[in-house]
C-alpha cells in the first residue's frame, strides 16, 4: 500500500537571507498511510504547525517536497486549491476560520466552492454539523454568539463538509474542556466516510489511540512510534509531557 501523504526531506526556513533566518523544520521525512491516525506532539516552537501547513500547500517547502497520492502537490501550482479540498485543516483558534453571518452559511462555504449548489451544500453542511454535535437550533445563529467549544465544532464541520481524504487538526482541543474533547474525538471515530487523520496535540490523551506518534523537537523528528513504544522510554517521555503540557500525568 502506498502512502496517501509522503513528506520527503522537508525543510522550511523563515526569513531566508536575513539576520533573522531560522529553520522551523529541518530535513523531515514522513509517510502517512491511508486510513491512519497519526499524532504529532512537541513543545511550543518545535515546528508542528509549520510542518502540517505544508501538507495542504499553505506553506511551500524551502527544500524537499510533499506528495499526495504519489504526486508532488507543487508540480502544478495553479491546482494547489484542489489539494486543499483533499486535505482539510482545522486550526487551533476557530475564530480565525469563521466569517459568515450564520453557522449553516459558514459550513456551506467549502462545498459551494467545490461547485455544489446551495441546496446540495446545505445537505452536506447539515450532515457535518449534526455529526459533530451542533444542534439544529444553532444553524441560523451567528457563529460568534456561540461558546468556544461550539465554535470548534463548527470549524470541524467546515472541514468535514468537503469530505477530505485527509483531515488535520492543529491543536484544536487545547482550548476546550475534557468533556468536549472526548465528544469531538467520538465524532471523529464515527465519521461515515474513510478519512486519514493527523492530530497535533498538547494533551497526551488526544493521541493515545493513534496508530503512530511523532515527537518533534526543534524542527527535527526526535522519536516515532506507538504510544506503548514511547512509554517504554518513560523517563524521556515523562519529561517531554511535563514540558509540553505542565501535567505530571501519562
Amino acid at each position: 500500500m502506498e502512502p496517501i501523504i509522503r513528506v520527503e526531506h522537508l525543510t522550511h526556513t523563515y526569513s531566508a537571507g536575513t539576520p533573522f533566518q531560522r529553520s522551523a523544520v529541518e530535513n523531515v521525512s514522513i509517510d502517512v498511510m491511508p486510513g491512519e491516525f497519526l499524532g504529532i506532539i512537541g513543545h511550543t516552537g518545535s515546528g508542528k504547525s509549520t510542518l502540517i501547513q505544508h501538507l495542504n500547500g499553505l506553506l511551500r517547502p524551502t527544500q524537499g517536497r510533499v506528495l499526495l497520492d504519489g504526486k508532488d502537490i507543487w508540480a502544478e501550482p495553479k491546482k494547489i486549491r484542489q489539494v486543499r479540498f483533499q486535505v482539510g485543516l482545522v486550526f487551533q483558534y476557530p475564530e480565525h476560520q469563521l466569517f459568515e453571518n450564520d453557522v449553516i452559511s459558514d459550513v456551506c462555504f467549502g462545498p459551494m466552492n467545490q461547485g455544489l449548489s446551495r441546496e446540495e451544500a446545505e445537505k452536506e453542511a447539515k450532515q457535518a454539523l449534526t455529526q459533530v454535535g451542533v444542534k439544529e437550533s444553532n444553524f441560523k445563529k451567528s457563529p460568534f454568539e456561540l461558546s468556544g467549544g461550539q465554535k470548534q465544532r463548527i470549524s470541524l464541520a467546515r472541514a468535514l463538509a468537503i469530505r477530505p481524504s485527509v483531515l488535520i487538526l492543529d491543536d484544536t482541543t487545547s482550548a476546550v474542556d475534557m468533556e468536549t474533547e472526548k465528544q469531538i474525538q467520538q465524532s471523529l471515530r464515527e465519521l461515515d466516510f474513510p478519512c486519514t487523520k493527523i492530530v497535533i496535540a498538547q494533551r497526551i490523551s488526544t493521541t493515545k489511540t493513534a496508530d503512530k506518534i511523532i515527537v518533534l523537537q526543534n524542527g527535527y523528528i526526535e522519536e516515532m512510534g506507538t504510544h506503548e513504544e514511547l512509554m517504554e522510554k518513560k523517563g524521556y517521555y515523562y519529561e517531554l509531557v511535563k514540558l509540553q503540557t505542565g501535567v505530571d500525568e501519562l
